[in-house]
Parts: structure tokens; C-alpha cells; sequence
């Protein structure tokens, strides 16, 4: 299973059903980052340091970080928001993660499903 560090904007329910689904995720509450203002590159600089791939519904910044970084990270998940079904929401992220292999560097998209 997948070591992850969930942004602070990543949904609770989410998380916890992640967790259940074996995940090992460090949220920026547990780790004493949250509501900081912590700028996007250095919440990369530290998943990347605890080798955990960064799970953030902040698309565009992220993508760009990703850019700009070359790939240097332990991996980027990005999401579309899904507050109707965070079940489903956790059970799509962890189908990705279990088809992606080794994260290392990568960008995944994980999306809603269209209507």
C-alpha cells in the first residue's frame, strides 16, 4: 500500500476510508501544517522528504510543480473534488494506486466521474 501525505484540503472521510483500505497516510493536521498558509512547493519538498506521495484536490499548482520539478518528488496525486460520494471517491484513488506501480515521480489524475 501507498505512503501518503494528504494536503489539508484532501476530505476527512477520504482519508479514513483510505486508512481502511490499508493506506498509510500523514495528514497536515497530524504532522503541525495545517492552516499555516504553507506555500504548494514546500508541501512537495516535505512529502518528498518522507518519501510520501502528495494527495491534494489543488490541481493546477500541483501540475505545475510537477513541471517545474522535473518528476523530483515521491509522487503527485491530483483529484477532482467529490463531497456527493467520498466513498466512492476513496475507492477511486485506491484503484489508482493499485494499478500505478512505483509512484516515484509521477503525476496522476484521479477524477469525478461524469454525471
Amino acid at each position: 500500500m501507498a505512503s501518503i501525505y494528504s494536503n489539508e484540503n484532501c476530505p476527512k472521510r477520504v482519508v479514513e476510508e483510505l486508512r481502511r483500505l490499508g493506506h498509510d497516510i500523514l495528514t497536515s493536521y497530524e504532522a503541525g501544517r495545517a492552516n499555516q498558509r504553507i506555500p504548494d512547493d514546500q508541501v512537495l519538498a516535505f512529502a518528498t522528504e518522507l518519501h510520501r506521495v502528495v494527495i491534494t484536490l489543488n490541481r493546477l499548482d500541483f501540475i505545475r510543480l510537477h513541471q517545474q520539478t522535473q518528476g523530483a518528488h515521491a509522487g503527485i496525486i491530483v483529484c477532482t473534488r467529490d463531497d456527493a460520494n467520498p466513498l466512492s471517491f476513496a475507492a477511486r484513488i485506491h484503484a489508482t494506486l493499485m494499478t500505478s506501480g512505483n509512484l516515484d515521480g509521477q503525476l496522476i489524475r484521479v477524477i469525478r466521474p461524469s454525471v
